[in-house]
């Protein structure tokens, strides 16, 4: 199962839902080697390809045109970030001349469009009294004698250069107001843009940015301490599995030792030994699917294939094992260790893997374990790397061996058996 898992490096939802903190963190690390082992086996295989691809490249392309890197003295290509180089602009002298010139544009935008409306106003206003002005010597000096026209034409003319003298006076004042407008507004937008500048860095930027930074940083923490608690679980078990002797070859070896032994045969009754022929005459013909799909599915399975390992029978007897349970559910299960003491546990046929189910009661409520039997040997799901040789040899093993170094279980007292007949009946059917 944990293989298939890394091949195809996807769990379903329903099963991963069954797995505790413990055996995701384990999953999840050996999920993220496989990756690592991947991506670097693809890593070797493109740089091989592409070391192919230029030398053929070379070969075909000696003499055509091709663009070549700008290399540095490091043999790398070289690389010039603005405002580091040497003789560039500092970063902040940049942002300052953007800001100050950002401000000048709209200082003098606003300028225009004022001295537009105050030119429009001077040339309404003079032109008013100009025509008012020639409207009224027209009025009073138009009737005068031949000989004094030229007279009004002069006195006119004096009048009109008066006017135009006013007018370009009128002029110079409001170019001269808006030139000092100009540069007021340009002090107080560049002013204003940079304490907008230095307030949004210093207050929502900064701010969010420490958030975001302590949020990551604990949150890298966090997978850190999981990931390295799961890789010391690990060699934990491994290395205690080497003391205890019970590693994947020494349990095959034990496995045909007990199934040779005379003294073991003779201990089956006879309703046992037709059950073993049964099986084994039926096996032949039996293919398992992927994954239970049905309940019918199970029973056939624990019958074809884990009676005849003894799967859920005491050691070395034909009595069934007080912890042992049929398929129930994980609710049922916490039913029956309710009342319980802590380190209470059971082991019921798991409806999701080819496998058990281990639920285990702890002072502030309960654990379940998968325990994967899809191979010739039972070991937890993400969790122990042991593998055990029966059912039985994994139970006793952590009678006396933690399952986890971060909860520090160990199966002390089995829970037995509240229906007659027993829930684990229709399996010996």
């Amino acid at each position: 199962m944990l293989q298939q898992i890394l091949r195809d490096m996807y769990i379903d939802p329903e099963l991963l839902a069954e797995l505790n903190e413990e055996q995701k963190q384990i999953l999840f690390y050996k999920m993220r080697e496989e990756q690592l082992r991947r991506w670097k086996e693809r890593e070797e295989k493109a740089r091989m390809e592409e070391a192919v691809l230029r030398k053929t490249a070379r070969r075909n392309q000696s003499n055509s045109k091709h663009v070549q890197w700008l290399r540095g003295k490091d043999g790398e290509v070289w690389v010039w970030v603005m405002g580091e180089a040497p003789g560039d602009k500092p970063y902040e002298q940049i942002s300052e001349e953007l800001i100050a010139e950002r401000a000048r544009q709209q200082a003098q935008k606003e300028a225009e469009e004022l001295w537009r409306q105050k030119e429009a106003e001077i040339t309404k206003k003079f032109r008013d009294a100009m025509a008012q002005e020639k409207a009224r010597i027209v009025a009073e000096k138009w009737k005068i004698e031949i000989e004094d026209r030229k007279a009004a034409k002069l006195e006119e003319e004096k009048i009109q250069e008066e006017l135009k003298k006013r007018e370009e006076e009128e002029r110079q004042k409001g170019e001269e107001q808006i030139r000092q407008q100009e540069e007021i507004r340009a002090k107080e937008l560049y002013l204003s843009l940079k304490q907008a500048q230095q307030h949004s860095q210093h207050s929502d930027d900064d701010q969010e940015w420490e958030e975001q930074l302590r949020r990551s940083k604990a949150a890298d923490e966090e997978r850190s301490h999981k990931a390295r608690r799961a890789r010391d679980e690990y060699r934990r078990q491994s290395l205690r599995a080497i003391q205890k002797g019970r590693v994947a070859g020494l349990s095959n070896l034990f496995q045909g030792t007990s199934l040779n032994n005379d003294q073991e045969i003779k201990l089956h009754n006879n309703s046992a030994s037709s059950l073993l022929s049964l099986s084994a005459a039926s096996s032949n013909i039996w293919e398992r699917p992927s994954r239970p799909f049905s309940r019918d599915v199970i029973i056939r399975w624990f019958k074809e294939e884990q009676i005849p390992r003894r799967a859920g029978f005491e050691r070395n007897t034909n009595r069934i094992a007080q912890w042992f349970h049929g398929i129930i559910s994980r609710q049922e299960a916490e039913e029956l260790l309710m009342n319980k003491s802590e380190g209470t546990f059971l082991v019921r046929v798991s409806e999701k893997i080819w496998g058990y189910a281990l639920s285990y009661r702890q002072q502030s409520g309960f654990k379940h374990f998968l325990v994967d039997a899809s191979g010739d040997f039972y070991s937890f799901l993400g969790v122990d790397p042991n593998r055990h040789a029966t059912l039985t040899d994994l139970i006793d093993f952590h009678k006396e061996e933690i399952i986890t170094s971060s909860g520090g279980e160990l199966l002390l007292e089995p829970c037995g058996q509240q229906r007659n007949p027993p829930d684990y009946s229709p399996l010996f059917e």
